[in-house]
């Protein structure tokens, strides 16, 4: 096969995808010649139509209609597209306006999501910074009655987690500021797993007639707490927006069933760890309840401290060049806004 009918074939394919997306009905030859200048016959079109279908690209749903992509058609589409597809000036002043009004970084990513599901229309999700990337600035510690307390774990990256722990004995107002203060000096400016570590070689050592028992026996409480919660589970909240645009989806009903335990959008965020987009479709995802979906996601932070990740999920046949656009875009606004830009 010549170069110049390769390329002809991947034109012919593109179109395929193009027109299927804009109007989620089958693509004839016809159809083809009428709206795009390939410069050959219908006959030469239908001719490769034959072609793609047999290599797995495009398939026909009825002996009499037209074609519709394949996952394999979808993915040779999306790797054609080497530049994302820059946004107006408008739209960017749009995005970033949005963005900066939030008073917040929860507040800054909860209006990403909105953003993404508004510009998308389809479901957009975003994880909140993991806890192993920044470094403790501060962790709280408030009574919440005798034998209860509050934990308020503030990151550099902006991250703010909270924790209640119980405890066995009551604590004075006089020995939950003991507390605060050897929680601090343990973890404030090292990274979660350095705070962790420092503060059960601290908990085990915290012992002497200076320190009353049921001080001791309250480090040891708090420090199961931030070991067992934060360490060993630090990523675990996640934004969603625009699950009403699923509505009406048979297909996706397994997808809406998921949606509450989230732990299906935490797998598909955390395989994106790098600041670069990337998609998956259909049967590249490995979640059942993700096979008849694209996922379209990039992480936010920066090239050396990825901080989390946000994306879209929606149906197969979606825009992928806008979407693209949309989640690339949002997730370097986040990310200048971050760092304070």
């Amino acid at each position: 096969m010549s170069a110049g009918t390769e390329q002809r074939r991947n034109e012919v394919l593109r179109a395929i995808v193009s027109d299927f997306i804009s109007t989620q009905e089958p693509v004839g030859s016809k159809m083809l010649v009428d709206r795009h200048k390939l410069g050959v016959s219908s006959a030469t079109i239908r001719n490769d139509m034959a072609v793609l279908e047999a290599e797995g690209f495009i398939t026909q749903q009825h002996t009499s209609s037209g074609r519709i992509p394949t996952a394999k058609g979808y993915r040779q589409f999306v790797d054609a597209i080497h530049r994302v597809k820059p946004l107006s000036r408008a739209e960017r002043h749009a995005i970033l306006d949005f963005l900066e009004n939030g008073v917040d970084l929860e507040d800054v990513l909860r209006r990403s999501v909105q953003l993404l599901a508004q510009l998308t229309r389809q479901v957009a999700v975003v994880q909140m910074p993991d806890l192993r990337v920044g470094r403790v600035k501060h962790c709280e510690v408030v009574s919440l009655g005798t034998q209860r307390l509050l934990l308020v774990l503030i990151t550099d990256t902006g991250r703010v987690d909270q924790r209640n722990v119980d405890l066995p004995e009551a604590l004075s107002e006089e020995d939950v500021s003991r507390l605060r203060e050897f929680v601090n000096r343990a973890m404030v400016g090292r990274t979660l797993d350095e705070a962790c570590a420092q503060i059960s070689a601290q908990a085990g050592e915290a012992k002497g007639p200076s320190m009353a028992e049921r001080l001791r026996v309250a480090i040891v409480a708090v420090t199961t707490v931030l070991v067992e919660t934060l360490l060993e589970r630090p990523n675990e909240k996640l934004i969603l927006a625009g699950t009403s645009n699923l509505i009406g989806a048979g297909e996706f009903a397994p997808l809406i069933d998921a949606l509450e335990e989230q732990v299906v959008f935490l797998k598909m965020l955390n395989g994106a760890r790098d600041m670069n987009w990337q998609v998956r479709i259909g049967e590249e995802n490995e979640d059942e309840e993700l096979r008849h979906a694209s996922v379209i996601s990039a992480g936010y932070g920066s090239q050396s401290a990825v901080l989390g990740s946000l994306g879209v999920v929606g149906p197969t046949h979606l825009d992928y060049p806008g979407t693209i656009s949309s989640v690339a875009a949002v997730a370097h606004y986040v990310s200048r806004i971050l760092a304070g830009e």
